[in-house]
C-alpha cells in the first residue's frame, strides 16, 4: 500500500471520527469540556494529516539528524581554567562583588 493510500485511509477514519463525535455531541451536549477536547483533538489530527500529505506531495524528505558527538567521561584538564573567571563570582584570587 502506498503512502497516498495510507493517508486516504486515515482521512476516511478521521471523517468517521468526526461523524461519531457529532452524534456524541447530540446525545450528551456540546457544553462538556471532554466533548470539546475530543472535537479539538480530532481537528488537530486532521490538520496534522493535511500537513503530512502536503509534505509527501511536494517530495520533502525528512530532515536528516546530525551525527551525534561523543563526550568523554574523563575529567577535563584543569589548565583549561587557568586565568578564567567564575561566572558571576569574578576571578578566583579576588573577592566576589
Amino acid at each position: 500500500m502506498s503512502v497516498h493510500d495510507e493517508l486516504t485511509t486515515i482521512r476516511r477514519c478521521l471523517d468517521d471520527l468526526s461523524r461519531a463525535v457529532g452524534r456524541l455531541e447530540q446525545r450528551i451536549g456540546r457544553d462538556g469540556l471532554e466533548v470539546r477536547r475530543v472535537r479539538t483533538d480530532a481537528g488537530h489530527l486532521r490538520e496534522s494529516v493535511a500537513l503530512l500529505h502536503a509534505a509527501t506531495a511536494t517530495g520533502d524528505a525528512p530532515i536528516p539528524r546530525p551525527d551525534l558527538v561523543t563526550i568523554s567521561d574523563a575529567p577535563y584538564d584543569l589548565t583549561l581554567w587557568t586565568d578564567s573567571d567564575d561566572e558571576g563570582l569574578g576571578a578566583r584570587d579576588r573577592r566576589a562583588p
